[in-house]
């Protein structure tokens, strides 16, 4: 029988089964190709997977939960490329922490992997980020931490109130050195990368969001709501241990409650007028903002 000769593709052609690879010199393309592979689970899949970790340690059941979610962990990567960090080390990163949550998550509590996961994901990229920014020696005290996070925000809030957003304001109100932000302002001025954005130009272009979804969304809103829940309720059960007892009834019954007593119920209650009780509950409003900047800068208090 006959064999038949192999051909070579004219020069300057690709062969049709190589013309969808992504290019070898992109290596994000690479691995979000690679990535989209594995299929996403549903819940009771999950479970079950989360449960054979928890109970028997099961490696093939953690792999299947890891390549399920890292889809996720590209999303979170793209939310930190704005601070000059390169995605693939803040994917790196971020899968480390997808590991970690694998093996500490408790599958018998009503959450998500994911809910539970973002937060080893993020705390990874962040200790990845202040580890290895330089430039302005970040992650050495709490103010430089402060500022590494809330720059953009800072700017944008003296903008709205009409105020110039100068190095000197902002270093005030975060308390911070006037040259740290000089800095990091030069470094954070490029424009932020999304992973929605087009990648090259043309009717073929593609968004990294669209190579890695495969038509499912990445995460959906409810899911981005559900994290942000959580947080804010975590928050919340922490910051009310720093509030005295009458601080703490004002908290509970004015500024958290459905049905939030009066001023002047407040005041009668304690025996002072209903200006002070409106004073004590702008200072509780105030510390909460400050214990939010302090311990939770990714929790919007604008």
């Amino acid at each position: 029988m006959a064999t038949r000769k192999k051909t070579s593709p004219p020069p300057g052609t690709t062969p049709a089964a190589d013309r969808h690879l992504p290019a070898a010199s992109d290596p994000l393309a690479v691995y979000l190709k690679q990535i989209s592979r594995y299929p996403l689970i549903n819940r009771e899949t999950e479970r079950e997977l989360a449960i054979r970790v928890h109970d028997h340690q099961d490696v093939t059941a953690a792999q299947d939960l890891v390549r399920a979610n890292l889809r996720f962990v590209v999303k979170i990567a793209f939310q930190y490329v704005k601070y000059g960090a390169k995605v693939l080390d803040l994917i790196q990163e971020g899968n480390l922490g997808l590991l970690r949550a694998v093996r500490e998550f408790d599958p018998y509590k009503d959450t998500r992997l994911s809910t539970y996961a973002v937060w080893w994901i993020r705390s990874y990229m962040q200790d990845f980020l202040l580890r290895n920014w330089s430039i302005v020696r970040i992650g050495t005290t709490k103010a430089q931490k402060k500022l590494f996070y809330r720059l953009k925000k800072e700017q944008e809030r003296l903008e709205r109130e009409g105020i110039s957003p100068i190095p000197a304001a902002i270093a005030m109100n975060l308390g911070v050195h006037e040259d740290d932000v000089k800095m990091m302002q030069n470094r954070m001025s490029g424009k932020d990368a999304s992973i929605d954005q087009p990648r090259g130009s043309g009717e073929e272009s593609r968004s990294w969001a669209s190579q890695i979804s495969d038509g499912q969304p990445l995460a959906s809103a409810e899911l981005e709501k559900s994290e942000q829940a959580e947080l804010f309720k975590k928050a919340l059960s922490e910051f009310v241990l720093e509030l005295d007892e009458r601080e703490r009834d004002i908290f509970d019954n004015r500024l958290m409650s459905e049905n939030p007593e009066t001023l002047v119920a407040i005041g009668e209650r304690y025996g002072f007028s209903k200006e002070r009780a409106r004073q004590l509950e702008e200072r509780i409003k105030n510390k909460l903002k400050d214990f939010l900047s302090k311990h939770y800068p990714d929790i919007s208090v604008d």
